[in-house]
C-alpha cells in the first residue's frame, strides 16, 4: 500500500512516500530556518506564506524521486493537528483536493500519533506495548502506546515544552534560531556542574513536567552575571542542558518500570539531542530496559511519520471523511 504523506504544522514543508508504513521510497523536507531565524522563533504567518509557496514543488519532488506514478497511489495522509492553525490549513487543504482529484482515499493525522510511529520506520522497532516519551518544541508527553493507534497519556508538560525552553534560553543567549541544536553543540564543550540549574521533577512519583522555572533560572543567572556570561555561554548551555536531560531520562525510564515496559522509544525533535540520546541509552541500559530512538532526519517534523501513521489507520478502516477540520491544541 503506497501512501504519499503530507506534514505542515510548523516550519516545514513535507512530503513523504511510504510503502506499508516502513519502507519509505522518497522523503522531502523544506526547511524554514533562515525565514524565522531573525525573530528567535517561529512566525505564524510567515509560516503559513512559505508554506504555500512551496507545497506544490515539494509536493511533486516526493512524487518524481519516489519513483512511482501518481496513479499508484492508494491514500492520502496529512497532519490536522496539533500546530499552528494556518500552518496546517495549507498542507490540509491541499491532501483533500490531491485526494479528491485522484478519487483515492485520505485520512487527517494526529501529528503526534505520527512522531510515535517514526520508530517503525527503522529496522528494529519496539514491540508492543510500549512506553514513549515524545519530547519537541510544543510537546513533553509520556504514552503508554497499546498498538499503533491506541495511546495513553501519562504525563505531559505543565507549561513550557523541552524544545520550547531550548529555544528559549538560546534567544537569552543571543545564539539564534532553532535553538536545540547550537545548545545541544556548546554543552560539549562546557562543563555541565560548573553552573547548578534546578531540577524540577513536580513530582517523583508522578509523570508531568514543568520546564518554565529552569528557563527562569538562566535569566537570572544571565541577569546577576551582566559582566561574564557571555564567556560562560558554554558552562551555561551544558548546565541548562544537563537539568533538563536529568529530568527527562528520570521520568521516561520511570514510566516505563511502573508500566512493566522492557522497551522504551524517544520521539520528536528534541529527541535529536546527542546529550538526550545517550543518557536516556545509558539509564536504561542500567535497568534492563530495551531504548529506540529514530534516526536523526526522523526526529523533527517529516511527513514520512505521517504516512506510516496513516497506513495504520487505513488498515484500521479509518478514513476521513472531507468535512474533517484541523485543530491547534490536544486536550489532555
Amino acid at each position: 500500500m503506497i501512501i504519499l504523506g503530507i506534514e505542515t504544522s510548523c516550519d516545514e514543508t513535507a512530503a513523504s512516500v511510504v510503502v506499508d508504513g516502513k519502507k519509505i521510497l522518497s522523503s522531502i523536507v523544506a526547511s524554514q530556518d533562515d525565514v524565522h531565524h531573525p525573530f528567535g522563533g517561529v512566525v505564524p504567518e510567515l509560516a503559513s506564506r512559505k508554506h504555500i509557496q512551496v507545497i506544490v514543488p515539494v509536493v511533486n519532488e516526493a512524487i518524481r524521486k519516489s519513483g512511482i506514478d501518481i496513479k499508484q497511489l492508494n491514500a492520502i495522509a496529512v497532519t490536522r493537528g496539533p500546530g499552528l492553525i494556518g500552518a496546517l490549513l495549507v498542507g490540509f487543504c491541499f491532501a483533500k483536493a490531491y485526494a479528491f482529484a485522484l478519487d483515492i482515499p485520505w485520512i487527517g493525522v494526529n501529528h503526534l500519533e505520527g512522531h510515535i510511529n517514526s520508530v517503525f520506520l527503522e529496522s528494529s522497532p519496539p514491540p508492543f506495548p510500549f512506553t514513549a516519551l515524545l519530547v519537541s518544541g510544543g510537546h513533553t508527553n509520556i504514552y503508554h502506546v497499546l498498538t499503533h493507534t491506541e495511546y495513553r497519556l501519562m504525563g505531559q508538560t505543565r507549561d513550557d515544552a523541552a524544545g520550547e525552553a531550548f529555544d528559549k534560553v538560546a534567544k537569552m543567549l543571543g545564539l539564534g534560531y532553532p535553538g536545540g541544536q547550537i545548545i545541544d553543540r556548546l554543552s560539549k564543550e562546557g562543563d555541565p556542574e560548573k553552573i547548578a540549574f534546578p531540577r524540577s521533577y513536580l513530582d517523583k512519583t508522578g509523570f508531568d513536567f514543568s520546564f518554565s522555572g529552569i528557563k527562569t533560572a538562566v535569566s537570572r543567572y544571565i541577569q546577576t552575571h551582566q559582566d561574564e556570561y557571555k564567556q560562560q555561554i558554554q558552562d551555561i548551555a551544558a548546565g541548562f542542558q544537563a537539568s533538563v536531560i536529568d529530568v527527562l531520562s528520570y521520568k521516561i525510564i520511570y514510566a516505563a518500570k511502573k508500566n512493566g515496559c522492557s522497551h522504551i522509544a524517544l520521539a520528536g525533535g528534541v529527541a535529536a539531542n546527542n546529550g538526550l540520546r545517550e543518557r536516556v541509552r545509558k539509564d536504561a541500559f542500567k535497568q534492563g530496559i530495551t531504548v529506540h530512538i529514530p534516526s536523526v532526519h526522523l526526529c523533527g517534523d517529516n511527513a514520512a511519520m505521517i504516512a506510516a501513521a496513516g497506513y495504520y489507520y487505513l488498515v484500521d478502516g479509518k478514513v476521513s471523511k472531507m468535512d474533517l477540520d484541523v485543530f491547534s491544541r490536544v486536550k489532555r
